[in-house]
């Protein structure tokens, strides 16, 4: 029988017993699984989407942009609740209404309910930087370092490892089956959580921001829109750049606010210090390189071999692609032990010069199919070791009474980078130029292209890893890793 004491003190009427913390962090790790599965679950139909709704592409595309939208914004404003309410709370509420949006979007008929459900479905993504925080309130520090790097890898092992069931589901049943079994996932994990994570005895108390709140929603959606439908609209149309514009301007107003009340929603004194805002500017970059080999390979794989492409059904480029997860969760131990022994900081830098490397070679060599798999493999690799450091920096110098919020605004960051990704790599493929039957295709000039976005992404994020500085001595206000165990 082990037993964890909160941070700060060995407070035995804070006691938190942990049953089997493998299991725990087992049960976190696929909560996240199941959270990050619903980014990537209507890939396989996304071009189907306007024919099976009977709407215009522009309108079916709001079934993939309010998911990572409400994620985007859902997460830091859940993480903060976290910290005032009891994480373990907040990660289940989280999962029920991921729950209740798979069960809407599996009866939906029209855009409307599809919409209403994928954006309930984007709330679950606050679970992956909840779990990070109960990890750290409830596990020994010798156990720390690998659970955090399970459960942030998370964030990219569900898509890689959803990619093909997706796939299976929508090839052999009718799409709305995908969402049945995105429930049945979700509730899985609810009960699992409800059943063997231990309550989490730190809480920050206070009231919530609702200023904040409101402001940082309205900001981000303003930024997230421009940036992800800037493709779709044009980047200098009028839309794309008042929403832009607005949104900064709203967020530059946030800013001014959250410096000037008691209990903000985000702790901004704590995120400019060095180590936490080079972390999160690099954690933008690795998002960025993580997603451009994500909207590079399946296109490049599916391309007819006329059109110079690889030529593959989609279940075969997913099967290709999903190696890449598995490395991502095979990291993880060894990202843990790693960490214990060099710290964050070198494991930051080597997982993104790993990153770095396989898009040099990717860019070298004339890809086939089995480029495209060692190279996603490596590149799984680099983010395992990444996803594991960045919550551990920010760990070393956030107040134990602030890590649900500074693990959600630094999985927002990442968001920010894969969104971003999105919009620019998938600009630059559909600007490609070739033509297959009179239909616009990638070029090999568009997909090199690409893949140099990525490769400059890495080496930014390793530039900022270098960069990041040692937390100074009274800076940490004692970091919640737990002192001891009984």
């Amino acid at each position: 029988m082990r037993f964890s004491f909160p941070p700060g003190g060995q407070d035995r009427s804070r006691l938190t017993y942990v049953p089997r913390p493998g299991l725990v962090i087992a049960v976190l790790a696929f909560a996240g699984m199941g959270a990050s599965f619903m980014q990537t679950i209507l890939l396989p139909i996304q071009s189907e989407l306007p024919l099976l709704l009977g709407e215009s592409r522009d309108v079916t595309a709001w079934a993939i942009t309010v998911t990572l939208l409400v994620a985007a914004i859902c997460t830091p404003i859940s993480g903060r609740l976290g910290d005032m309410y009891g994480k373990k709370t907040v990660a289940l509420a989280l999962l029920g209404l991921l729950v209740l949006g798979s069960v809407v979007a599996a009866l939906s008929s029209s855009v409307v309910l599809l919409i209403v459900g994928r954006g309930l479905q984007g709330m679950g993504m606050g679970v992956i930087p909840l779990g990070i925080s109960i990890l750290r309130d409830v596990l020994h520090k010798e156990r720390l370092g690998s659970g955090i790097a399970m459960v942030s890898a998370t964030l990219g092992v569900g898509g890689a490892l959803g990619l093909p069931i997706s796939a299976f589901v929508t090839e052999h049943y009718d799409w709305h089956v995908m969402f049945w079994v995105a429930a049945g996932i979700g509730l899985l994990a609810l009960v699992l959580v409800a059943w063997i994570v231990p309550a989490s005895t730190m809480r920050a108390g206070g009231k919530l921001d609702v200023v904040g709140v409101i402001g940082l929603a309205v900001g981000l959606t303003g930024v997230l829109l421009a940036v992800s439908r800037g493709n779709d609209w044009g980047w200098g149309s009028p839309r794309t750049l008042g929403l832009l514009l607005g949104g900064l301007a709203v967020l530059l107003v946030w800013g001014w606010y959250e410096l000037r009340i008691d209990a903000p929603l985000v702790d901004l004194r704590v995120t400019a210090r060095g180590t936490v805002l080079f972390t999160n500017l690099a954690s933008i970059a690795m998002g960025f390189a993580l997603f451009a080999s994500q909207v590079v390979f399946p296109q490049l794989l599916e391309l007819p071999a006329e059109a110079g492409g690889l030529g593959l059904s989609l279940m075969q480029a997913s099967l290709i692609l999903m190696p890449a997860g598995l490395a991502m969760l095979a990291m993880s131990p060894v990202a843990g032990r790693l960490e214990h022994r060099f710290g964050p900081k070198p494991l930051l830098a080597a997982g993104s010069a790993i990153i770095a490397l396989s898009y040099v070679i990717a860019v070298a060599v004339d890809l086939e199919v089995w480029h495209v798999l060692v190279v996603n493999i490596v590149v799984g690799i680099g983010i395992g070791l990444g996803f594991a450091a960045m919550p551990a920096l920010i760990m070393q110098v956030v107040p134990a009474r602030e890590t649900g919020a500074a693990n959600g605004l630094n999985t927002l960051m990442r968001s920010l980078g894969t969104t971003s990704a999105a919009a620019v790599v998938g600009g630059v493929l559909a600007a490609g130029g070739a033509e297959l039957d009179g239909v616009p295709v990638p070029s090999d000039d568009a997909f090199r292209t690409a893949l140099l976005f990525g490769l400059l992404a890495a080496l930014v994020c390793t530039v900022l890893a270098l960069l990041i500085p040692r937390p100074r001595l009274g800076e940490d206000e004692r970091p919640s890793l737990p002192d001891g165990v009984l």
